[in-house]
């Protein structure tokens, strides 16, 4: 808990920022190919880099990796917060900044999560998904305004500062608890040395390669990457352009995806969502598609509606999220889970930056618009296109923890 609330402290600081970066970009170049090259920076990490880091998590300790991750993002921030200072920012330091926060984010989470299946009851893992969808919908509604408001009272090297601030609260924590380990492998024990780097590679890529369900969910997992990235991208330019908004209207709009991830999370916290956790996640991803085709389907008069259209989109994140991660929490072994989370986001977001470099000139030459609807329409057909192979359904049916690596019981697990 300790280490959770001192993360969501710090997420809080980095939304503000998150929201104040992008708004800065929006107001100095106005140009969709400029969004959509950030939010492409920020992903190359993850797809490139983020099975090198997996296999590194599973080697060493959970707590360093994610001690060093936060601290490498907080130094980088306050580099560019000295940037503003002195007035010699351009845009390619902000590039630089998301490239280092996503690389600090290939190592953090792939280790919080790895953590988090050791220090939680599997049978609760679900629900603390929905706890932790809550936190991310409640920075929607906190930190757009708060964004919002920082810009309004601060100039940006001060709201930079404030997130070096907070991002103490997620790093000292670090520095006193105890994260548990996953047990050594029979050979490591045997020989007293660890598996070579390589040979951990490709025992997680046989791991994966070797489970139907896990690959199917990376397929449908990267055709609505490819799709609804760009939308998170292009929607300050609907709400300023086709809206006719500012920055409290696009505040508005992403703190209307806060509450709809909260409630979302509070249903499936209370809930836990279907026996068969992945009828949750693909009927959410229907709802996901019905949200965002609204947004796009709105008259521009009718603002609004896009709002309702961000709160059914936000309430379903929260489904289609919290049973993936808790899917993968519980079925995969504790010593591969590094190994296999860093590989499926990686997996997942490498149509990410097609999605952005199709997504931007289009946007630029026809409008953002467009993109949403074809966007929420392809989500729906994702999502109901999952109910027909039989290899996804029974995902959870699937790998165990190999026969000579029995998983932790929850008498087994330290609690400091």
């Amino acid at each position: 808990f300790i280490i959770w609330s001192g993360q969501a402290l710090s997420l809080v600081g980095s939304a503000a920022v998150q929201f104040a970066l992008v708004w800065w970009l929006t107001q100095e170049t106005g140009s969709a190919t400029i969004l959509a090259t950030a939010s492409l920076v920020a992903f190359v990490p993850q797809v490139l880099l983020g099975p090198f880091a997996g296999v590194l998590v599973d080697r060493w300790s959970r707590r360093w990796t994610m001690f060093l991750a936060d601290g490498g993002i907080a130094l980088a921030t306050l580099l560019l917060a000295y940037l503003f200072w002195t007035e010699s920012i351009q845009i390619w330091h902000i590039y630089v900044l998301m490239f280092v926060r996503s690389l600090g984010g290939a190592f953090h989470g792939p280790a919080m999560q790895a953590s988090t299946s050791l220090m939680v009851p599997h049978e609760h893992l679900t629900r603390v998904q929905g706890i932790n969808q809550m936190l991310e919908g409640g920075l929607g509604i906190i930190g757009a305004p708060l964004g919002a408001l920082l810009l309004a009272a601060l100039p940006m090297q001060g709201i930079l500062a404030v997130d070096v601030v907070t991002a103490l609260f997620a790093i000292i924590p670090l520095l006193f608890i105890a994260v548990p380990q996953p047990e050594k492998s029979a050979e490591e024990l045997q020989t007293g040395q660890k598996t070579p780097y390589w040979t951990q590679m490709r025992q997680g890529l046989a791991y994966v390669w070797a489970w139907p369900g896990i690959l199917m969910l990376m397929l449908l997992a990267m055709l609505v990457n490819f799709v609804l990235t760009p939308v998170i991208s292009l929607l300050p330019l609907l709400v300023s352009d086709y809206f006719g908004g500012g920055a409290w209207e696009f505040g508005l709009m992403q703190s209307m995806f806060g509450v709809g991830i909260i409630v979302g999370g509070l249903v499936l916290g209370a809930w836990g969502g279907f026996k068969k956790r992945i009828f949750t996640s693909l009927v959410g991803m229907v709802g996901l598609g019905v949200g965002i085709s609204l947004i796009g389907l709105a008259p521009a008069n009718l603002f609004w509606l896009a709002v309702v259209g961000g709160f059914v989109g936000g309430s379903m994140i929260a489904m289609v999220n919290g049973p993936v991660r808790a899917i993968l929490q519980i079925a995969v072994a504790p010593d591969m889970q590094g190994r296999v989370m860093s590989l499926i986001v990686s997996l997942a977001t490498a149509m990410t930056p097609l999605g952005l470099m199709l997504a931007g000139p289009l946007a630029d030459q026809f409008g953002v618009r467009p993109w949403f609807i074809v966007a929420g329409v392809a989500t729906v057909l994702v999502g109901l296109s999952g109910f027909l192979i039989p290899a996804l359904l029974n995902v959870e049916d699937g790998r165990s923890a190999p026969a000579n690596r029995p998983e932790l019981t929850t008498d087994q697990l330290p609690i400091t």
